[in-house]
Formats: structure tokens, sequence, C-alpha cells
């Protein structure tokens, strides 16, 4: 009798490690069953490493960008746009990991739990993708770079459709250069400049300052500063300005100016506690995610038993700060829309190969980064930034709120990053931007015609 009641219940042991593995295996199998169809191995999807069984991706105007035909994957028959819009679609072996091929690749290839990939064996491709970007403006962006190291974002800052994403350098890839992984000249290739790359923000950065000096120091528009050329903190190296401003500058002056020795001056004011609190709430130092699956690098602010000098390094956006472009575009993008950021998104809709629209929700959402408030008054020193520095007469017709950034990066100018960003305060065409040049030498001068260039061809 005990022999029999030790083998009921080793049965029973057995039966309910048999459940439980059928459960674990069903449970992985939910969750992770896109994960594991989509490895390279899969025939039906990938070809000597390279995804073949996907669906068609079109622009915002329907052209095509991407497709499948007779098993192989094609690209735009348009040089300029393969290389333009490279670092959004992706390539063909998923290196791009920003990509939509490679971020919605399961979507793509239209798997599903029940069926798996059937929709490739049944039409040779997947479900069809329709993105937000306009392939037209985005060859327009990347001719306007010239072939330097950069990025040219776009966003509607009402929708938060993505407009325009263009990072260079890029490449075709119908004719993949040999030199493509020791060439200097294809250095950061594979990364998506406007997500993914960590750039110190320059001036553009006194937007930040701003922001926190409008919401704790009171009187902060009845004040003036002293500039000289430089400015000498009590402890620390000396804080060099653009220019000599005359030995009194106000703030909307300085902004205008972009005096170093005013917003170093501010920043060691103002303290590390509430620009870290002001970094934090404009969501420096935490990632964007486009549409739902596609990160940006979050940034770097952090500051912790700074010295006077290092606060204003910082408030001149010289410090250890670095951001990716995309996350001053949210920056920009909320102080045009009243303070209110809404969610990034790059994918229209999905269609599978009937035409009939896919039901797949896509996140979208709004953060208050700062109140109406002070929004209108960075909006509107902004806007005199464009009037009385940069020249209305050079955007003619965009109604332009900008900021100019030309950062160091060591002693020759030539090496400076340069940055323009800003929005249109128009009703008609609410569209945030940011240009970044690498070796640019000076924002205004080199990132500010670009963004012009780019922004009459958008409205014309």
């Amino acid at each position: 009798m005990k022999m029999i009641t030790k083998r009921g219940i080793f049965l029973w042991i057995l039966s309910a490690l048999f459940v439980a593995g059928i459960v674990f295996l069903t449970v992985s199998f939910v969750t992770n069953g896109d994960e594991w169809a989509m490895k390279r191995y899969n025939r039906h999807l990938y070809s000597n490493g390279e995804l073949i069984g996907a669906g068609t991706i079109y622009d915002a105007n329907d052209k095509i960008l991407a497709q499948t035909v007779e098993g192989e994957r094609e690209y735009s028959d348009n040089k300029t746009t393969r290389k333009s819009t490279l670092h959004v679609v992706g390539d063909p072996k998923n290196f791009i990991s920003t990509g939509v091929q490679s971020a919605f690749d399961s979507k793509l290839t239209g798997y599903n739990i029940m069926f798996g990939v059937y929709n490739i064996e049944r039409y040779g491709r997947g479900n069809d993708m329709k993105l937000t970007i306009d392939s037209d403006i985005c060859n327009a962006a990347y001719r306007a770079l010239d072939g330097r190291k950069g990025t040219i974002g776009i966003v509607n800052y009402k929708t938060g459709d993505i407009v325009c994403s263009v990072s260079s350098p890029s490449f075709d890839v119908n004719h993949v250069p040999d030199n493509l992984d020791t060439s200097e000249e294809y250095e950061g290739v594979y990364i998506n400049r406007l997500l993914s790359a960590h750039y110190v923000p320059g001036s553009t950065f006194k937007l930040v300052t701003a922001i926190c000096a409008i919401e704790n120091i009171p009187d902060i528009y009845e004040r003036t500063w002293k500039c000289n050329g430089a400015y000498q903190p009590e402890k620390g190296v000396e804080i060099k300005c653009n220019a000599n401003h005359g030995g009194s500058i106000n703030f909307k002056n300085a902004l205008a100016k972009s005096c170093n020795s005013t917003f170093a001056q501010i920043a060691i004011e103002l303290g590390e506690e509430k620009l870290n609190q002001t970094a934090k709430e404009l969501g420096i130092g935490s990632k964007i995610t486009i549409s739902g699956a596609i990160d940006s690098f979050g940034g770097k602010f952090e500051l912790k038993n700074a010295a006077d000098d290092l606060l204003g390094w910082t408030g001149i956006g010289q410090g250890e700060t670095r951001i990716a472009p995309i996350t001053m575009l949210r920056i920009v993008s909320a102080i045009a829309n009243d303070g209110n950021a809404v969610s990034f998104n790059i994918v229209d809709d999905f269609a599978n190969q009937a035409g009939r629209a896919l039901n797949i929700t896509l996140p979208t959402n709004k953060t208050t980064l700062m109140s109406s408030e002070t929004a209108s008054q960075i909006k509107s020193m902004m806007r005199y930034n464009v009037e009385e520095q940069y020249g209305d007469s050079n955007y003619k017709g965009l109604s332009l709120c900008a900021k100019s950034g030309t950062a160091q990066i060591d002693s020759n100018e030539n090496h400076n990053i340069a940055w323009f960003t800003g929005f249109m305060d128009d009703e008609s065409n609410p569209y945030a931007f940011v240009v970044v040049v690498e070796n640019g030498n000076s924002g205004s001068r080199t990132a500010g015609p670009i963004a012009n260039r780019i922004l009459q061809e958008l409205v014309s």
C-alpha cells in the first residue's frame, strides 16, 4: 500500500511538471513567438541573411520605399530616396536597429499567433506599412547636408507625425560600398543621428537654462548682467563669451545674442538642484519612444557637487551634457504647442494584402513639459532671436522662432557642431525642426540656411 501511495504521489508530481511545462511553453510562444519567427534562419523571411518576406513600405504620399518582388527585397527606384530614407526604412540585414524594417519586422511580415507567417506563403510578402515621412522633403534634406555628417528632423508639433528624418552619412542599399566598415567617410553609418547620436548641445541648451530661469527667478526680465567678453566665477576657470556685449545686457537680448557671460551667471545663481529638476522635466536623460517601438538615446545630464565654473559651462551648453537631436526637437515642439509634447510617430497605418486596414493601435499621449505661460514667454524670445539676430529676411514667410548653437569640441572651430532648432509659429504649418551638422563651424551660419532651405520647400 505504501508503494502504491508513493507511486501515486510520483505520478502526480510528473503530471504537475508536465502541465507546468505546457503552460511555460504556451506563455513563451505567446510572448516570444514573433521573435522566434524573425530569426534569420527562417527561409520564409530571409535569404542570405537579408529580409525578403516583408510587405511594402510607403511614404506619406504613397511612394514605394521598399517592397518584395518575386522573393527579392527591392527599394525605391530613386537613388537619392534610397539614401535619404535609409535610416528610417532600415538596411536589408537590419544592422540599423532603429529602422522600421527592424522595429516592426513581425508586423511587416504579417506574423500572428494563430497562423504564423502564413501571409508569406500565400502572397509572397507580409503586411504593408505607410509612414508619415515625405520622401521628397527627406531628399531635399539629404541634398542640403551635401555629404556632411549630421541630421535633420522635422515634426508636426500638433500631431507628433515625423515628416522628415535624415541621417548622414548614408549609403545606397543597391550598391553597398566595399569600404563601408573601414572608411572614415562612413563612420557611424548605421547610427540614426537624429535618435541615437550623443551631441554636446551648445547654445541650444540656453533654452533649458532660460526655462529654468523663468520658472525660478521672479524678476528675470527686470535684471541686467555684465558682459565684457568673459565671466570669471569665484571658483574655477574663466568662461569666455562669443562677444563683448557692452558691459550690460538684459535677459531677452542675452538669449538673442547667445551671451555666455549672462547664462553662466544665471546657471550659477539657479544652482544644480533647479537645473537638474528642469532638465528632468524636459526629458533630458530619458529616452523618447517613437510609434511605441523605436527608442532614442536618453541623454546625459547630472549635476552633483558641481563647482561654479562647471555650473556656468553647463548653463551655456558646454558642460558634460549629451543629448540626441530628437530630444531638442521634442523640447521646441512643446514650446510651440503651449508647453505640451505629443508623442512622436513615424507610422501612419498598416494594411493586409487584401488592402484592409489592420487594427494596430499606436501609442498616443500628451506630456506637459512646462506651463503654457513659460512656453509663451520662450516662444516670444525665440521669435525675437530671428527678428533681431538671425534676420527675418533670411527666413521669409516662415514666422520662425529659433535658437542656434555652436558646440565646441576642441580648440579647432572647424570641429564645432552646428545646431539650429525651433519651429514655425503658423497654425497652417505647425512644424518644429532640428538641424545638426558635424564639423559645421557656426550654428546660425551653417545649420540655419539648411533649415530655411528645407522649410521653404516643405511649405511651398
